[in-house]
């Protein structure tokens, strides 16, 4: 029989062991939970790092390529008869308002915006890039007025015609920033710089049958733009500047009173592009209403000429008979040819330049208060001649050498209406419009233009060989098809 000293000595001992055993077990597990710990911060270390790095090569992929809803781009194929294709929208640094201020830019900005003549005019010019917008700068500038543009060089059709107008305005001594009307820091920076007299807005986005494939660059181009510069001239600007702005011969619409007359009914648009433009004339009565900004709405009736639009029908026409690629041709559903009041270039800005000398002053001023009414006008800038598309083609053909490769089919309904024809008497009584180009003379100062811009030799055209808009060269491109005349 064990001595109960014994059996106590022995219970005391494998007290111990088992002290020890869960002392040793509750050690490890401490130590395993250090090291887990350990593990643990280490892993986030290395997660805050990896996190920081994607942070940042988010910033610079999103500095280089900043997706705007307001600030969409579409890209062209090479050929300039193709239509227009959009490709991942983006916008570049320029259109920022985070790249302009200082002294420096200041000074270039006011410096172009000065007047050179007494009595001149301070002008912003949207769209200033573009085909109108070019003109009228060169026009405004060439008198002696002060012209800053704006444009944000989309790739709605070439950009490169774009940077070469740009090129062609700044040996004439007029700055042409790149940005956006939507980058409404921008402009109310601008306004704060320079004390502007007017606005000549032309930013837009064009064509008619482009928006049943982009509808909303439409509405952020032609009805937010819109608004954000009315916004940055009604609540920024000291003294309020007028504003002259580009409507469309689109808003008639539907309407079948000829000749279209500003007192026809605008409220039955063919296409959402028309829509738009409509929608800008209310939006400009609202603005006009409460804030008293003499606005002057111009309705354009197919601008043409030299530095035009490569998605227009004449230019288009002009790429695909040089090229040899058949175009097309459209007539209405009763078998009757299109026809457009083509309206040339130099007769569009002598109405524009009208408008912006007669267009009165605002009446409001940065607190909200205004001293009455101002301005409203809108007024047509056509030709009062409307044209077969047929004849237009017949011309360029004779005057290119050429015959086109004509493909006639009914025109579908996708916002194009049969014809356009302008009444202007009202533009005649108020600042003298009177257009008198021929589209004879027209197309032929046109074409002179587009063989020396493109390098292509009359002499091998005349031969009959095919050769691009890009330098003479053969194309072996296939056609996509050519677009018929758009108001």
């Amino acid at each position: 029989m064990p001595h109960p000293s014994s059996s106590s000595a022995n219970v005391d001992a494998a007290a111990k062991g088992v002290k020890l055993e869960r002392y040793a077990s509750g050690g490890g597990q401490l130590m395993r939970r250090a090291a887990s710990a350990k593990i643990v911060s280490a892993s986030s270390h290395l997660l805050f790092r990896a996190t920081i790095l994607a942070t940042l090569a988010l910033v610079c992929l999103f500095a280089v390529h900043y997706p705007s809803l307001l600030s969409h781009s579409f890209r062209l194929s090479a050929a300039a008869s193709s239509s227009p294709r959009p490709r991942p929208p983006h916008r570049n640094l320029l259109g920022s308002s985070s790249a302009y201020g200082g002294a420096a830019w200041e000074r270039e900005v006011r410096r172009s915006a000065t007047p050179r003549r007494d009595g001149g005019m301070s002008v912003l010019v949207t769209g200033a890039a573009g085909f109108v917008g070019t003109h009228c700068a060169l026009a405004l500038r060439a008198r002696g007025d002060g012209v800053l543009g704006l444009d944000n060089f989309n790739a709605y059709y070439d950009p490169a015609l774009k940077r070469a107008r740009q090129r062609l305005l700044a040996s004439r001594g007029v700055v042409v920033l790149g940005a956006d009307i939507n980058d409404a820091a921008l402009l109310e920076r601008l306004f704060a710089a320079v004390p502007f007299t007017h606005v000549l807005h032309l930013a837009a986005q064009a064509g008619v049958r482009y928006a049943m494939q982009a509808p909303q660059t439409y509405v952020a181009s032609n009805v937010a733009g819109l608004v954000s510069v009315f916004e940055a001239a009604a609540r920024h600007a000291d003294p309020q500047p007028a504003i002259v702005w580009a409507s469309s011969s689109s808003v008639y619409g539907l309407n079948t009173d000829a000749p279209f007359s500003e007192e026809h009914r605008t409220d039955r648009p063919a296409s959402l592009y028309a829509a738009t433009k409509k929608a800008g004339e209310a939006i400009a009565h609202a603005y006009n209403h409460i804030y008293g900004l003499s606005i002057t709405g111009l309705r354009f009736f197919t601008v043409y000429g030299p530095w035009g639009r490569p998605d227009m029908a004449y230019f288009s026409f002009a790429h695909s008979i040089v090229a040899g690629k058949p175009i097309t041709l459209f007539r209405a559903a009763d078998g009757t040819d299109v026809r457009r009041d083509f309206t040339y270039i130099d007769d569009v800005v002598q109405g524009c330049i009208g408008a912006l000398d007669t267009a009165g002053k605002s009446t409001g001023s940065k607190s909200g208060k205004k001293r009455g009414s101002a301005p409203l006008r809108v007024y047509n800038l056509g030709n009062t001649s409307p044209v077969p598309v047929t004849r237009m083609v017949t011309i360029l053909e004779k005057l290119l050498g050429k015959k086109a490769n004509k493909r006639v089919v009914t025109m579908p309904s996708n916002g194009d209406v049969p014809f356009t024809h302008a009444n202007v008497s009202h533009a005649a009584r108020d600042f003298g419009y009177h257009p008198t180009t021929s589209l004879d003379a027209g197309l032929r100062q046109f074409v002179q233009w587009f063989l020396k811009y493109y390098k292509i030799d009359p002499a091998k055209l005349a031969k009959g060989g095919k050769v691009s808009a890009s330098g003479g060269k053969p194309t072996k491109r296939k056609s996509t098809g050519a677009m018929s005349a758009a108001s």
